[in-house]
């Protein structure tokens, strides 16, 4: 039963790979792991560019290495979030203790709050380096890598704020108890309660009688005559 317990059915359900792979968590997690390397790739690759005063390399935000591996950081952070927490969406059906999916839940709502607040962090980080970085062939060289990393790090907010979202309201969900008592009345949820036995104590109206005397009583009386004043 969807919506059973934090989202999910039953443990021990089939999943359905189609309707897994079509939920809107699961393509969410799938952009913001593909958004995660567009930010840490670009940086690795091009993020560093040589020096005029000699062969030393440095950082394109502005010569800042700390803006090159907070960048990559975070981005190579959210890869490994993003896979490690599809795992565990794959395995969240089979968990069958509800202390256990509310944990799951709980991690998962924690960590995409804290990380959407790091990636609001960077974005700004990033762009006001940038804004400062001075002009130059280097600049000019590693300039794309550099754009794509900020860009895809605003991306990022989003993705990661509605994966928030979505885990706040699996958490909201909770827990159906009405299926344990279900299960405990043993009884079907289509099957109708029994009426009562009709039993030869009720009457029924076809025993219904006229009250006693009804039919003997005369209203007029043979012999009897109205005095006259």
């Amino acid at each position: 039963m969807e919506g059973a317990s934090f989202g999910a059915g039953r443990a021990g359900a089939a999943l359905d790979p189609v309707s897994f792979a079509r939920r809107p968590q699961t393509l969410l997690r799938v952009a913001s792991w593909v958004f995660s390397i567009a930010v840490f790739g670009p940086i690795v690759n091009e993020g560093y560019v040589n020096t005029d005063s000699g062969p030393e390399l440095r950082c394109v935000f502005n010569g800042n290495a700390g803006a090159c591996r907070f960048g990559v950081a975070l981005g190579l952070g959210a890869f490994l979030a993003c896979a490690a927490f599809l795992l565990l969406d794959l395995r969240f059906q089979q968990i069958s203790s509800v202390r256990d999916r509310r944990r799951a839940v709980l991690l998962d709502l924690g960590f995409s709050g804290l990380w959407s607040f790091l990636w609001f962090v960077g974005f700004c980080f990033l762009t006001n380096q940038w804004q400062r970085t001075p002009p130059g062939p280097g600049t000019l060289q590693a300039g794309d890598a550099a754009r794509s990393a900020i860009a895809f790090s605003f991306f990022s907010i989003l993705s990661w704020v509605a994966l928030t979202v979505k885990a706040l309201q699996r958490f909201r969900l909770g827990t159906d108890m009405s299926l344990f008592a279900t299960e405990q009345l043993g009884a079907g949820a289509g099957q109708a309660y029994p009426g009562y036995p009709v039993g030869s104590g009720v009457e029924g109206t076809e025993t219904y009688q006229s009250p006693p005397f009804t039919e003997t009583l005369d209203t007029s009386p043979k012999g009897y005559q109205v005095p006259a004043y």
